[in-house]
């Protein structure tokens, strides 16, 4: 029986999820006509539209493309459908001419000819049971049929062959008519036909509200020109200096020797100001990040001093790190991700009357306040030369980090779980299955997929690693401590024929073994870590656990001791740090010498003056006499 045409199926669009049916039966139409003309089943489908035309923005929208595949599933299913009702005819064919002994009209004909016809002439009562007519094709593979088949035939199994060829066909029939569902089924069946070898290498995370700008790959190179102005990331900068790794929606911090500085959003090239002083990436809203800047106010001014913090600012707009004097110079200038304050050594240009030529200046001691304080009064007179002395470490407080699993960053909001407070020199422990590293805690830093777990470095720790060796089907134990060195280690071979299993770094835990197989009846057994095998490098092998069966293995730890609280002596806290842009007051010696280099009053030493517990700059200045830019020999002031 015929298959009757669908007014859906056959003349417009099988019904689809579109709320368009404008934008479904077209496609289907012309998917249906691709098809035809192919000849073949296509293996890849490009589809090219024009920007202007409506099916550019509503393709995906109004499920164009489910249309296009459900017009080429239904041609293979149609394709598929013609070719089982020739296999049903052919096969009821020879049923039929083998069952009633058709063969035998062959015998008496001379010609090939006069056996067609005679065979024709036998189906003739037959053929009103077929699907379709009998052609001069079917009869000629009728008289082809080697003697042998007709011989082995067996009426059951070519019953059961035509009752399957049926099924398949009310199968086929049935998807054509119900198109929509069958596009869908078909998707879902991808994986298990072809999915065998192809399964998935990526992880699916989930994923809170995330800022691009935290997220974004280094994928950019960011280049300056600083004698012409010019910086950016584009091809056209490759030749200039190189300064950082950034991504392309990075914002960057220019500052020229004047003092004047803008954040602006990194481009291919941009202009600024030619004599360009620093160049970096700039993080908004970023406490930690701390400027240290020694400046001359005007042309013959005096020099100041000064640490602050730049958080908002508007975008594109110009402003000064100096007062704004003009010709007011930068002489030095640090920018420290984690409040560090170093320690220079600052050698003044001789004068007359000039006791100490050379200072040290401890940014430690000063405040950090907004950007806009024009700072502390450091000399009024000139500098020859600045070296640095010692760099410092961070003058902040600690820091509490977490890790986030899910995107495997660090953070400073709560997300993950949490590593502890930070500060200083402190470092992070990052494993792997495999390998174990050493970083700090720089929150914009990416870490592998594969990241085990990621803690505090303790270098003081001793570590435990149970793992399987393939090679002799045996679990080893082996305890070892951190190497300290910036590069990756292995503690397992790096030929990967070792499998990790569990870790901990706990004095005094225990390896709870459970037994399998023959041995599985044995009570879970508990081996002392810290007695079963001594510590060695993390390159040794270890020692074997058992020679039994082992069904499961894992680190039974004692609760870890809370951390003693920070000596308040010897704290975080700073009498002279100040929260950045909050007010700040200049104490001790600081506070003396401004007010003495002001008054040009040379101060008295002694407890009074400078109290013991300071460490502020120690210099003494006197009035000058006579013009501030002369130099006089350097023999003179053996005279003073």
């Amino acid at each position: 029986m015929e298959r009757m045409p669908s007014i859906f199926n056959d003349v417009l669009s099988p019904v689809t999820p579109g709320p368009s049916s404008s934008n479904t039966c077209g496609p289907y139409r012309i998917a249906r006509l691709a098809r035809a003309l192919l000849g073949e089943p296509p293996r890849r489908i490009t589809v090219r539209m024009a920007r202007r035309g409506g099916y550019y923005d509503t393709f995906y929208s109004m499920h164009s493309h489910e249309a296009i595949l459900a017009a080429l599933l239904g041609q293979e299913l149609e394709i598929r459908l013609h070719e089982l009702n020739e296999a049903w005819h052919a096969a009821s064919l020879e049923r039929i001419f083998i069952e009633n002994k058709l063969y035998q009209l062959i015998e008496g004909c001379k010609t090939r000819e006069a056996a067609y016809e005679a065979v024709d002439e036998g189906l003739a009562p037959f053929k009103k049971l077929l699907r379709r007519e009998v052609t001069l094709d079917d009869v000629q593979r009728l008289t082809e049929l080697k003697f042998i088949r007709i011989s082995r035939f067996d009426s059951e199994r070519a019953d059961n062959e035509i009752k399957a060829i049926e099924a398949e066909i009310e199968r086929v029939r049935y998807d054509l008519d119900h198109l929509t569902d069958y596009a869908v089924a078909y998707y879902e069946r991808i994986r298990e036909k072809y999915g065998k070898g192809r399964e998935r290498r990526t992880e699916l995370r989930s994923f809170d509200t995330i800022e691009a700008a935290k997220v974004a790959v280094t994928n950019a190179k960011l280049y300056v020109d600083r004698a012409e102005g010019f910086f950016g990331i584009g091809k056209s900068m490759k030749d200039a200096e190189f300064v950082c790794d950034c991504s392309d929606i990075d914002d960057v911090i220019v500052f020229t020797k004047d003092g004047r500085y803008i954040i602006t959003k990194v481009s291919d090239k941009a202009f600024f100001d030619k004599n360009i002083y620093y160049i970096g990436v700039f993080k908004r809203n970023d406490e930690r990040t701390i400027y240290n800047v020694l400046y001359r106010d005007g042309k013959n001014g005096p020099i100041l001093m000064k640490r602050c913090a730049i958080k908002g600012i508007t975008r594109d707009k110009e402003y000064d790190i100096t007062k704004g004097t003009p010709r007011s110079e930068i002489l030095y200038m640090t920018v420290n991700p984690n409040g560090e304050a170093e320690v220079l050594k600052v050698y003044f240009k001789p004068r007359p009357r000039l006791k100490k030529v050379i200072v040290d200046l401890d940014f430690s001691t000063l405040a950090i306040k907004g950007r806009q304080s024009q700072g502390n009064l450091f000399s009024r007179y000139g500098i020859h030369k600045i070296v640095m002395k010692e760099r410092g470490t961070s003058t902040l407080g600690s820091q509490e980090i977490w890790f986030d699993d899910d995107v495997h960053r660090l953070n400073t909001e709560g997300r993950g779980y949490a590593l502890g407070a930070f500060k200083g020199e402190d470092k992070l422990l990052v494993w792997t299955p495999r390998t174990y590293y050493i970083t700090g805690y720089d929150l914009q830093q990416h870490f592998p997929d594969d990241t085990v777990l990621v803690e505090r470095y303790r270098p003081e720790r001793v570590y435990a690693v149970c793992y399987f060796d393939r090679e002799q089907n045996y679990y080893y134990l082996k305890r070892f401590p951190i190497e300290s060195s910036d590069k990756t280690q292995f503690f397992l071979d790096e030929e990967g024929t070792g499998d990790f299993v569990c870790r901990t770094g706990r004095a005094g835990a225990q390896l709870e073994v459970t037994y399998a197989g023959a041995q599985a009846s044995r009570p879970a057994e508990r081996i002392e870590v810290d007695g079963f095998v001594g510590v060695k490098s993390h390159r040794a092998k270890g020692k074997r656990v058992t020679t039994f069966e082992v069904a499961s293995l894992h680190f039974v730890e004692p609760e870890e001791p809370e951390e003693e609280p920070a000596d308040p002596a010897t704290g975080d806290d700073r009498s002279g740090d100040a929260p950045a842009g909050g007010p700040a007051v200049a104490t001790g010696a600081a506070a003396a010498n401004e007010v003495g280099a002001a008054s040009g009053i040379e101060l008295p030493e002694g407890p009074a003056a400078v109290p013991p517990q300071t460490d502020d700059v120690e210099f003494t200045i006197e009035r000058p006499r006579g013009d501030q830019d002369d130099v006089i020999d350097v023999e003179q002031l053996n005279l003073f």
